[in-house]
């Protein structure tokens, strides 16, 4: 046998016990990428780049799988909003903020050596490889390579001044992500020799506090590995984490977090903080909890596990549920009030939590509910050029200062905008947003254990490019969108060469009377909420063009206050913004703004046909989309001021209950996109007719 076939040969035999699909060798999936036009990453060292490995029996089957992280690239808005972010705080926060500067723990200095050096680059490193920028890469690759490089004997990971579990379940994720894309040979083994050391010491050791209650998190490092080498340890672990983790599905059952939670009520004061009660109704560890049922069903394969995360967010919305897509959690759930806020570490662990269920689950709703926060919640916490931040965003927001209402347990800066108002974990946390929900818009579809019925599947929407393998095929599809200022979505196909496969493309539950062309020609109708299914013989250049209708739409919160939405995009009315800088901050500044113009307005929208009583001007999708200057979608509305409706110490009063009455002139006003208001109304009193 030449010594080339015996390479191949050889390859194939490793890549099977691994239980890589489609790609038997690097080089000859280089030469297919480049004849197809793709972009072949400089980053792909080692052979398994790019292709999707799939769940190892006894593990359930997925409805999707995450394609690996590089197999999908920005473009427009959605690239324009990536490159903010690294010219913002994502790409500079080590060289002002010394918690993950040089002295960090988890570079072997003697800084902060607890979650937050991770938290960094669980974002820092799928932002570097998306944008292709060999600067972040670099600053990714230092805390890699530390971590990598310096594995205690017993095989424990990061700074030896923590040996908290918690934040190496973030390291952990971190590196799956690094090695998706570069394929670096050190992971593997480290990670290996980690999880057998977690196995012998938790029953001595066991998960507490954070790690009890993020334990999913933690679950889903041990499947990647386990589908990559097949170590039975691995079930076991998984088990044990199951074990000694915290009871979610139990709390949903029967849900008794249905109003504000207070300091006094998980006892705060008293020490309280780490207690169960507090960590049980924590924001950040219910976003983060979504996830945890759906994540455990591919190890117990019960259909009651994977549709925990549809409960969850059921129960959430029911007592908790805000316009902009989250839940009230400031830092504890907070009820249905819009004056209430929500922490942004669980806005981009909401977000996470939907990206993993989607795949697991394949329920379109999560898929809706993932692209709410991200077009409205996520870009809503910051200034237009992401050098700060808030830690609690408010749906209704007329005031970001120095107050103590309405919180429930945080404190008087927690809606400025700064670099780490109230705490600093969202400093260190909201990196992975973008990157994260960029890296899931598509998907790959398939039996476990047969590549000839892959497909790819569109699960959310946004401008990008897609590169995969399906059945043996190297294929690109590039998509053309201005959703979701704008409702169609182009895509052109390019297989290298033709080939029979599914694409699936996701109809979200508003887009009633969606449409499909195929080439021109119309494929059956889009039913909402739905995964609209395309076989077909798939020749380069054959064009997908979807046409998603955006009709106003009001929706119903709290003391009947009405939001009005369209498309995924929640719209606020912008209050006038006076900017007052309250301190500098390194390379960024602090931030405390207040209103300049009246902001107390109720609706005269007839709900029963909202387009009639609201107006849309569209406008083309340029520079900052997510601001007030350019938001490139505007309603008009009638409206009138609500005297008896006030703010106190810097937060709305609750919502008079509508329908109200009110004696002032009516008035025009303009509604644009909730992230593009930094201060604002989302949900409104209603007029009385």
């Amino acid at each position: 046998m030449p010594a080339s076939s015996q390479f191949l040969s050889t390859r194939r035999r490793f890549l099977s016990k691994l239980g890589l699909c489609s790609i038997a060798s690097a080089v000859p999936f280089r030469r297919i990428l480049a004849s197809a036009g793709m972009p072949v990453p400089a980053s792909a060292q080692a052979f398994g780049t790019m292709s999707v490995v799939k769940n190892r029996a006894p593990l359930a089957a997925s409805a999707f799988y995450v394609l690996p992280l590089g197999s999908i690239r920005p473009r427009g808005w959605l690239r324009d909003q990536l490159r903010n972010q690294a010219n913002g705080l994502g790409g500079h926060l080590d060289e002002t903020w010394p918690d993950v500067g040089p002295n960090s723990g988890w570079l072997g200095g003697t800084g902060e050596s607890w979650e937050r050096g991770p938290y960094f680059l669980d974002g820092l490193i799928p932002l570097a490889y998306l944008l292709d920028d060999g600067a972040l890469k670099a600053k990714a690759q230092k805390f890699v390579d530390w971590t990598l490089d310096h594995q205690a004997p017993d095989g424990m990971i990061g700074p030896a001044s923590n040996n908290d579990w918690w934040p190496r379940f973030v390291m952990l994720k971190a590196l799956t992500q690094y090695h998706d894309v570069t394929g670096d040979a050190r992971v593997i083994p480290v990670m290996d020799k980690y999880f057998r050391l977690q196995l012998r010491e938790l029953p001595a050791r066991p998960l507490r506090d954070w790690s009890k209650f993020r334990w999913q998190d933690e679950l889903l490092s041990v499947i990647w590995l386990y589908n990559r080498t097949g170590s039975p340890y691995l079930l076991d672990l998984a088990r044990l984490l199951r074990k000694q983790g915290y009871d979610w599905q139990a709390q949903y059952a029967d849900f008794k977090y249905t109003q504000r939670i207070t300091a006094e009520y998980i006892k705060l004061e008293e020490g309280g903080g780490l207690k169960d009660l507090a960590l049980a109704t924590h924001g950040v560890n219910n976003g983060q909890a979504v996830k945890a049922g759906p994540v455990w069903s591919l190890v117990s394969g019960s259909s009651r596990d994977r549709s925990a995360a549809l409960t969850m967010i059921s129960e959430l919305n029911k007592y908790h549920g805000l316009p902009n897509g989250m839940f009230s959690c400031d830092e504890h759930l907070a009820g249905l009030n819009p004056s209430q806020g929500s922490e942004l570490c669980t806005v981009v662990e909401y977000m996470f939590s939907l990206e993993q269920s989607l795949a697991i689950c394949g329920d379109p709703p999560l898929g809706d509910r993932l692209e709410q926060l991200a077009f409205n919640a996520l870009p809503g916490a910051f200034t237009d050029d992401m050098w700060a931040h808030q830690y609690n965003q408010e749906p209704n927001q007329v005031e970001c200062s120095l107050h103590h209402k309405p919180w429930t347990t945080d404190g008087p800066e927690s809606n400025l905008y700064g670099l780490e108002p109230n705490f600093g974990c969202c400093t260190a946390n909201f990196h992975q947003g973008w990157p994260k929900f960029t890296a899931s818009l598509f998907m790959l579809s398939g039996a476990q254990d047969n590549p000839a019925e892959d497909g790819l599947v569109a699960a959310a929407y946004a401008p990008c490019e897609v590169s995969a393998m399906i059945r043996g095929t190297a294929v690109r599809v590039i998509e053309e969108t201005n959703y979701p200022f704008h409702g169609s979505v182009r895509f052109t196909v390019l297989p290298a060469s033709p080939e029979s496969f599914p694409m699936q493309f996701r109809i979200p539950a508003w887009a009633a009377g969606a449409t499909i062309l195929v080439n021109g020609q119309a494929a059956p109708a889009a039913q909402p909420g739905s995964f609209a299914r395309v076989e077909r013989i798939w020749r380069s250049g054959d064009r997908v063009e979807i046409t998603l209708p955006m009709a106003p739409r009001v929706s119903r919160w709290f003391n009947d206050s009405i939001a009005i939405e369209r498309g995924p995009l929640v719209f606020s009315y912008g209050v006038g913004e006076n900017w007052v800088k309250l301190r500098t901050r390194g390379m960024t500044a602090d931030w405390q703004v207040f209103p300049t113009t009246p902001w107390n307005y109720a609706l005269r929208v007839d709900t029963s046909a909202p387009a009639q009583s609201i107006a849309v001007k569209e406008s083309e999708v340029g520079e900052g989309p997510f601001t007030s200057r350019h938001a490139p979608v505007r309603l008009t509305v009638k409206a009138r001021q609500v005297d008896q409706w006030r703010a106190e110490d810097g937060a709305a009063d609750p919502l008079p209950q509508s329908p109200v009455a009110s004696d002032q002139p009516e008035e025009t006003i303009t509604l644009i996109p909730y992230a593009a208001a930094k201060l604002r109304i989302t949900a409104f009193p209603q007029c009385k007719s």
